[in-house]
C-alpha cells in the first residue's frame, strides 16, 4: 500500500495540473474562445493558477521519485493560492469585477492543493 499511494497521488495531481494548465493557459493565451466564456476573469488569479499548474507538474516528478522537497513545493502552492485568494477578496472589496465562480474555484483549488500536500508527506516506515 505504501508504494501505490504516491503513484495514485501523482496520477491525480498530474491530471489536476494538466487541467489547470489547459484552462488557465487557454484564458491567458485566448485559446479556443475560453477567455470570452470565462466572463469577468481576474488576471492575477489566472496567472497564479497557471504558475501553480507548472509547480504541480514538478511535484508529480517529486512524488514519483520520492523527493524530500515535494511537500514543501506543494506547501508553496498552498501559500501562493491563499495570498492570491486574499488579493481576490481585496479586489472584490475594492469594487473590481469578478465572477462568483472564481471565489468558489479558488476555495476548491486551495482545498485540493492542501490535500495533495498532506498526501505527499513522506511515509514513515513501520518497524
Amino acid at each position: 500500500m505504501r508504494t501505490i499511494l504516491p503513484k495514485i497521488t501523482a496520477l491525480l495531481l498530474a491530471l489536476f495540473a494538466l487541467v489547470t494548465l489547459f484552462m488557465s493557459g487557454s484564458v491567458l493565451f485566448d485559446l479556443f474562445g475560453i477567455r470570452e466564456k470565462e466572463g469577468n476573469y481576474v488576471l492575477f488569479v489566472v496567472i497564479a493558477n497557471f504558475g501553480c499548474g507548472w509547480l504541480y507538474l514538478a511535484a508529480v516528478y517529486g512524488l514519483l521519485t520520492q523527493q524530500p522537497w515535494t511537500t514543501r513545493l506543494l506547501l508553496v502552492c498552498v501559500i501562493l493560492l491563499i495570498l492570491t485568494f486574499s488579493g481576490l477578496l481585496w479586489h472584490i472589496q475594492s469594487g473590481g469585477v469578478y465572477e462568483e465562480k472564481t471565489v468558489k474555484a479558488m476555495l476548491f483549488r486551495i482545498a485540493v492543493t492542501l490535500i495533495f500536500t498532506l498526501l505527499s508527506r513522506p511515509q514513515k516506515a513501520s518497524t
